[in-house]
């Protein structure tokens, strides 16, 4: 079964998790979901198999969670996969998928749980 890292290479952890990987004999396939930007389609389904709501997955850090008053508690699920189609920046990385399995490599062991 194939792996997948939603991976951003300038992200310490997002590297580690793909070395992680690599070193585990595991060869995935790599998402660059900033250049690629996810739909919501994905977003969606990505949270399912994480078993974690939008707001989880949410990088609360990001200037774009401040300037879109993202904390706001009545945003819908719906608005907040929103803003992360809108902004990819927002989600919370690295992701990995295995089948419909997914974990955040935060830490990157995390990942290890699934393969």
């Amino acid at each position: 079964m194939s792996v997948e890292i939603w991976h951003n290479p300038r992200c310490s952890k997002s590297r580690e998790t793909l070395k992680l990987l690599e070193d585990n004999q595991v060869n995935p396939k790599v998402f660059l979901y900033l250049e690629e930007k996810p739909n919501s389609k994905l977003i969606l389904d990505t949270l399912k198999k994480l078993g974690i709501s939008a707001r989880d997955l949410l990088r609360k850090s990001e200037d774009a969670y401040k300037d879109n008053n993202l904390k706001d508690k009545e945003l819908s699920e719906k608005q907040l996969i929103a803003a992360m189609v809108q902004e990819p920046k927002l989600i919370e990385r690295p992701i990995v998928i295995k089948g419909n399995q997914a974990k955040l490599g935060r830490p990157p062991q995390q990942v290890l749980e699934i393969l």
